[in-house]
């Protein structure tokens, strides 16, 4: 049986970066993990390319922390300057695709369960390395969540330099179509359905919604595509345009949609509305250890598997979000240590109910 010290964590992290894992084609490195995970001591389970397993056997009369980050990458771009599969440690950096995003938090994570695991904890504990973040995909951590049981807190790892995300902004993509009527456009006939359009564009462009987040600021919607006609003798039949709609944690998605479609005059169709704001109190016991430690609590506009979780979540982890899907990526040596000692410090016998 094996221990997760901080020599293994990069030697595992090198494996996985050294294993191409696109969303969809995780495959490989949910192999590695769920070897890693036999190798010390545990008994994973798996379900797609989703790997996890728990501490000991569950105790019900407690509640369950889930430790989740995801395995797999968006593809390399072409800007890369070094093979992005390479590996390389170079003054005490680790580069390589998904090292900071979130590879950083695969292994830290994992080597702060396995020193939870070897003392008693107020709770059951669960490590989940997950598939399908980087597209939201159904066979990722929504194909599992089911599996796991009742979740009481979650700690979701993205980089976020450890300062905690308290507050995340959701996301609804909506289609909208306004119709008129076909006709030649020599002649005064036909609804042209993009002047249709123009008075709902200019609603998505100018609304403001009441409620103002301190942490994530207003909800922001923008028309993101238009699309209308054929040819350009027939005054378009149908106008067809794309929201992005970025929801901060004062609105649930769906509160948002009911209050749209009575303010348009178009169909307006949502592609889901499943990835939804979430936040968490500053004064929740394990948030209070990190602000404690001197951590910045701060609103994060960009999505992460919080999304999908019912449950209370804390986004934090090594790394720099601005280094996440840019050539030459990168995590720092330094960073993936401190992070294993910050999980450790926040959770090791935190009472959830305090």
């Amino acid at each position: 049986m094996s221990r997760m010290d901080f020599d293994s964590a990069v030697a595992l992290l090198r494996r996985l970066i050294a294993t191409p894992s696109p969303s969809r084609e995780e495959g490989a490195a949910a192999d590695i993990m769920e070897a890693e995970l036999r190798s010390m001591g545990y008994a994973p389970h798996r379900k797609g390319n989703n790997v996890w397993s728990e501490a000991c056997a569950r105790d019900d009369s407690k509640p369950t922390i889930l430790l989740d980050a995801h395995i797999d990458t968006v593809r390399p771009s072409a800007a890369w300057s070094r093979d992005p599969y390479d590996a390389c440690i170079e003054d005490g950096r680790l580069y390589g695709l998904g090292s900071n995003d979130t590879g950083g938090s695969v292994v830290s994570l994992l080597a702060a369960f396995d020193f939870l695991a070897q003392r008693p904890q107020p709770y059951n504990l669960i490590y989940l390395a997950s598939a399908e973040e980087e597209v939201t995909g159904a066979g990722g951590v929504r194909a599992v969540l089911g599996e796991l049981g009742h979740i009481d807190f979650g700690v979701v790892g993205e980089p976020t330099g450890m300062n905690p995300a308290v507050a995340e902004k959701g996301l609804m993509v909506l289609d909208c179509t306004a119709h008129g009527r076909a006709g030649h456009a020599a002649r005064n006939e036909g609804v042209n359905a993009i002047y249709e359009a123009l008075p709902d564009i200019e609603w998505f462009r100018t609304h403001r919604f009441e409620r103002v987040s301190p942490l994530l600021g207003p909800v922001k919607m923008t028309v993101t595509g238009v699309q209308a006609g054929t040819q350009h003798n027939v005054v378009p039949a149908e106008c067809r345009f794309m929201v992005d709609v970025r929801v901060n944690e004062l609105y649930t998605n769906e509160e948002l949609l009911a209050e749209i479609c009575c303010s348009v005059g178009c169909d307006v169709v949502p592609r889901s509305t499943h990835l939804c704001s979430s936040s968490i109190d500053v004064s929740h016991p394990a948030v209070r250890r990190l602000v404690a430690s001197g951590r910045k609590p701060f609103g994060s506009p960009t999505m992460s598997n919080q999304a999908v979780m019912p449950f209370r979540t804390v986004k934090v982890g090594p790394g720099d979000s601005a280094r996440s899907h840019t050539a030459d990526e990168y995590i720092c040596l330094d960073e993936i240590r401190e992070a294993t000692g910050i999980y450790t410090a926040m959770l090791d016998g935190v009472v959830l109910s305090e």
